[in-house]
Protein backbone atom coordinates (compact mmCIF):
# COMPACT_ATOMS: atom_id res chain seq x y z
CA UNK A 1 0.00 0.00 0.00
CA UNK A 2 1.30 3.14 -1.05
CA UNK A 3 0.48 6.34 1.06
CA UNK A 4 0.27 10.43 0.07
CA UNK A 5 -0.27 12.00 3.43
CA UNK A 6 -0.59 15.14 1.86
CA UNK A 7 -4.03 14.36 1.16
CA UNK A 8 -4.64 14.02 4.72
CA UNK A 9 -5.92 16.18 7.28
CA UNK A 10 -3.60 16.17 10.52
CA UNK A 11 -6.51 14.61 12.47
CA UNK A 12 -6.50 11.84 10.05
CA UNK A 13 -2.62 11.65 10.10
CA UNK A 14 -2.93 11.41 14.00
CA UNK A 15 -4.98 8.81 13.17
CA UNK A 16 -2.90 6.81 11.29
CA UNK A 17 -0.53 6.43 13.62
CA UNK A 18 -2.47 3.80 15.71
CA UNK A 19 -2.41 1.66 12.91
CA UNK A 20 -1.18 -1.62 14.60
CA UNK A 21 -1.87 -5.09 14.19
CA UNK A 22 -5.72 -5.28 12.68
CA UNK A 23 -6.71 -8.00 15.56
CA UNK A 24 -5.97 -5.61 18.47
CA UNK A 25 -8.31 -2.82 17.47
CA UNK A 26 -12.15 -3.75 17.54
CA UNK A 27 -14.54 -3.89 14.32
CA UNK A 28 -15.70 -0.30 15.36
CA UNK A 29 -11.62 1.09 15.24
CA UNK A 30 -11.28 -0.33 11.98
CA UNK A 31 -14.37 0.94 10.66
CA UNK A 32 -13.04 4.35 11.98
CA UNK A 33 -9.47 3.98 10.43
CA UNK A 34 -10.63 2.00 6.74
CA UNK A 35 -12.21 5.41 5.25
CA UNK A 36 -8.61 7.36 6.62
CA UNK A 37 -6.83 4.24 5.06
CA UNK A 38 -8.09 4.56 1.66
CA UNK A 39 -7.98 8.17 1.34
CA UNK A 40 -4.49 7.99 2.35
CA UNK A 41 -3.51 5.39 -0.09
CA UNK A 42 -2.34 5.86 -3.55
CA UNK A 43 -3.36 2.34 -4.27
CA UNK A 44 -5.59 -0.38 -2.77
CA UNK A 45 -6.20 -3.80 -4.10
CA UNK A 46 -8.60 -6.51 -2.29
CA UNK A 47 -9.11 -9.86 -3.66
CA UNK A 48 -11.23 -12.72 -2.38
CA UNK A 49 -10.64 -16.77 -2.84
CA UNK A 50 -13.65 -19.17 -3.11
CA UNK A 51 -13.99 -22.08 -0.68
CA UNK A 52 -13.65 -24.92 -3.41
CA UNK A 53 -10.58 -23.21 -4.45
CA UNK A 54 -8.61 -22.99 -1.10
CA UNK A 55 -9.92 -27.27 -0.93
CA UNK A 56 -8.50 -27.59 -4.06
CA UNK A 57 -5.09 -25.91 -3.27
CA UNK A 58 -4.93 -25.37 -0.20
CA UNK A 59 -5.12 -22.05 2.58
CA UNK A 60 -1.19 -21.59 2.76
CA UNK A 61 -0.79 -21.74 -1.45
CA UNK A 62 -4.32 -19.82 -2.28
CA UNK A 63 -3.59 -16.98 0.63
CA UNK A 64 -0.09 -16.40 -1.29
CA UNK A 65 -1.77 -16.68 -4.61
CA UNK A 66 -3.71 -13.73 -3.54
CA UNK A 67 -1.78 -11.11 -1.83
CA UNK A 68 1.04 -11.82 -4.99
CA UNK A 69 -1.85 -10.61 -6.96
CA UNK A 70 -3.20 -7.38 -4.79
CA UNK A 71 0.69 -6.57 -4.64
CA UNK A 72 1.28 -6.39 -8.60
CA UNK A 73 -1.57 -4.25 -8.78
CA UNK A 74 -0.40 -2.00 -6.11
CA UNK A 75 3.64 -2.05 -6.45
CA UNK A 76 5.38 0.66 -8.46
CA UNK A 77 8.28 0.04 -10.22
CA UNK A 78 11.01 0.17 -8.12
CA UNK A 79 9.16 0.13 -4.80
CA UNK A 80 10.19 -2.33 -2.08
CA UNK A 81 7.22 -4.70 -0.91
CA UNK A 82 6.79 -5.36 2.57
CA UNK A 83 5.09 -8.48 3.54
CA UNK A 84 3.68 -10.07 6.13
CA UNK A 85 5.56 -12.88 7.53
CA UNK A 86 6.26 -14.40 4.37
CA UNK A 87 7.79 -13.72 0.88
CA UNK A 88 5.52 -14.54 -2.32
CA UNK A 89 7.09 -16.76 -5.02
CA UNK A 90 6.84 -15.75 -8.09
CA UNK A 91 7.09 -11.81 -7.91
CA UNK A 92 8.49 -9.80 -10.08
CA UNK A 93 9.05 -7.03 -7.82
CA UNK A 94 11.64 -6.43 -4.46
CA UNK A 95 10.17 -7.77 -1.37
CA UNK A 96 10.67 -7.93 2.14
CA UNK A 97 8.82 -10.95 4.26
CA UNK A 98 8.80 -9.17 8.14
CA UNK A 99 7.72 -11.15 10.52
CA UNK A 100 4.42 -10.12 12.53
CA UNK A 101 4.31 -7.04 9.94
CA UNK A 102 1.13 -5.71 10.94
CA UNK A 103 2.70 -5.09 14.18
CA UNK A 104 5.61 -3.15 12.60
CA UNK A 105 4.62 -1.69 9.44
CA UNK A 106 2.20 0.40 8.45
CA UNK A 107 1.44 -0.48 5.46
CA UNK A 108 1.27 -4.13 6.25
CA UNK A 109 -1.24 -2.83 9.32
CA UNK A 110 -3.02 -0.34 6.56
CA UNK A 111 -3.48 -3.96 4.46
CA UNK A 112 -4.61 -5.74 7.32
CA UNK A 113 -7.19 -3.23 8.40
CA UNK A 114 -8.71 -3.11 4.63
CA UNK A 115 -9.02 -6.87 4.64
CA UNK A 116 -10.46 -7.35 7.80
CA UNK A 117 -13.33 -5.01 7.35
CA UNK A 118 -13.61 -6.18 3.86
CA UNK A 119 -14.21 -9.68 4.96
CA UNK A 120 -15.77 -8.74 8.28
CA UNK A 121 -18.44 -6.40 5.82
CA UNK A 122 -18.81 -9.69 3.38
CA UNK A 123 -20.03 -11.91 6.17
CA UNK A 124 -22.29 -9.84 7.21
CA UNK A 125 -23.99 -9.89 3.70
CA UNK A 126 -23.11 -13.69 4.01
CA UNK A 127 -25.55 -13.57 7.07
CA UNK A 128 -28.19 -12.26 5.43
CA UNK A 129 -28.22 -14.66 3.05
CA UNK A 130 -27.04 -17.37 4.65
CA UNK A 131 -28.64 -16.89 8.49
CA UNK A 132 -28.28 -20.09 9.81
CA UNK A 133 -24.40 -20.36 10.62
CA UNK A 134 -24.11 -16.80 12.38
CA UNK A 135 -21.44 -15.33 9.97
CA UNK A 136 -22.32 -11.91 11.48
CA UNK A 137 -21.19 -12.35 14.66
CA UNK A 138 -18.12 -15.05 13.79
CA UNK A 139 -16.96 -13.24 10.52
CA UNK A 140 -15.11 -16.43 9.27
CA UNK A 141 -14.14 -17.80 12.56
CA UNK A 142 -15.26 -20.52 14.96
CA UNK A 143 -17.64 -19.49 17.51
CA UNK A 144 -19.56 -22.28 19.78
CA UNK A 145 -22.87 -20.90 18.36
CA UNK A 146 -21.06 -20.96 14.72
CA UNK A 147 -19.98 -24.46 15.58
CA UNK A 148 -23.52 -25.33 17.04
CA UNK A 149 -24.63 -24.34 13.76
CA UNK A 150 -22.63 -26.33 11.51
CA UNK A 151 -23.91 -29.51 13.66
CA UNK A 152 -27.25 -28.79 13.43
CA UNK A 153 -27.40 -27.71 9.50
CA UNK A 154 -24.30 -28.71 8.24
CA UNK A 155 -22.07 -26.44 6.15
CA UNK A 156 -23.00 -24.11 3.96
CA UNK A 157 -21.02 -23.13 0.14
CA UNK A 158 -18.72 -20.70 2.23
CA UNK A 159 -17.13 -23.18 4.32
CA UNK A 160 -14.08 -25.01 3.44
CA UNK A 161 -14.57 -28.92 3.39
CA UNK A 162 -10.84 -28.51 3.79
CA UNK A 163 -10.62 -27.58 7.15
CA UNK A 164 -10.02 -29.82 9.83
CA UNK A 165 -12.02 -28.65 12.65
CA UNK A 166 -13.63 -30.07 15.78
CA UNK A 167 -17.33 -29.59 14.47
CA UNK A 168 -15.92 -30.93 11.11
CA UNK A 169 -14.73 -34.42 12.29
CA UNK A 170 -17.53 -34.79 14.30
CA UNK A 171 -20.19 -34.45 11.43
CA UNK A 172 -17.84 -37.13 9.55
CA UNK A 173 -18.35 -39.12 12.45
CA UNK A 174 -22.33 -38.42 13.16
CA UNK A 175 -22.90 -38.35 9.31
Amino acid sequence: MLFDYERLERRDVRALTQLDDSKVHDLERREELFPLVIKAATRVAVTSRCARGIDERGLHVTNLRALRDCLAAVAAPGTLCLVDGFRVPDFEHRQEAVIDGDARSAAIAAASVIAKVTRDRYMKRAAEELPGWHFHTNVGYSTPEHRDAIAAIGVSTLHRRSFQSVAYQQLAIEG
